[in-house]
């Protein structure tokens, strides 16, 4: 039965929880992973490997951005992708010296796709960065 492979008491963070709080709580409670939820519902995961890897795009001379140029830009992707249904988790937007990198869990390569073109559009963009994780397919029994 799924209740016997389970865990009881699920820890979750919210969609404006910072991501040093999320790193915390993944070391303190000793997971891998933990579900990030908006008004109750399901919007991703936060894995030890996305943090690694947002780390790791950070580019050296990131100290250099003007934090509101970044932040404006920021902003326009998240405003170009709410204006599409089949954009999904855009909380998991980074962006970094006009570099955009999505890091989300799409239903479909044709919507990873579309959403790295939606961003690719905004005047600012420099690149974008497909992060994406591959649909998962769950095999019929």
């Amino acid at each position: 039965m799924v209740k016997d492979v389970t865990t009881p008491k699920v820890i979750t963070v919210k969609k404006t929880t910072p991501v040093r709080e999320i790193a915390d709580l993944l070391e303190k409670h000793r997971i891998k992973r933990v579900p990030v939820l908006y008004d109750g519902e399901l919007l991703g995961i936060v894995s030890r490997a996305n943090l690694v890897k947002a780390l790791a795009s950070v580019p050296k001379d990131a100290g250099t951005n003007t934090p509101s140029a970044t932040q404006t830009l920021h902003d326009a992707v998240l405003r170009q992708l709410a204006g599409h249904r089949w954009a999904v988790a855009t909380e998991n937007v980074i962006v970094n010296d006009g570099t955009v990198h999505l890091w989300n869990a799409a239903t479909s390569l044709e919507q990873a796709r579309a959403m790295c073109i939606a961003a690719e559009k905004i005047p600012g963009v420099k690149g974008v960065e497909d992060h994406t994780d591959a649909p998962i397919t769950i095999p019929a029994m």
